[in-house]
C-alpha cells in the first residue's frame, strides 16, 4: 500500500519519531509504513490520519 505519510509529516515538521509516539507505534513501524512494507489497521491509520490533520484516511493511504 503506498501512503503520503512522509509527505504530510515534513509538511508538518514532525519526525518519524514524534509520529511514532503520537500514534503509540514505533519507529520502525512508521519507517515500514512510508515504504509500504505494512498494512496498518484500520484504527492505526486512523490515528496517523489524524495526527497529520487529515480529514479521510483515504488522503493517507493510497490502494494499488
Amino acid at each position: 500500500m503506498k501512503t503520503k505519510i512522509a509527505e504530510y509529516r515534513k509538511r508538518l515538521g514532525i519526525t518519524q519519531e514524534a509520529l511514532a509516539a503520537k500514534v503509540e507505534v514505533t519507529r520502525q513501524t512508521i519507517i515500514s509504513l512510508e515504504q509500504g512494507r505494512y498494512n496498518p489497521s484500520l484504527l492505526l491509520a486512523y490515528r496517523i490520519t489524524k495526527a497529520l490533520k487529515q480529514h479521510t484516511i483515504e488522503d493517507v493511504f493510497l490502494m494499488d
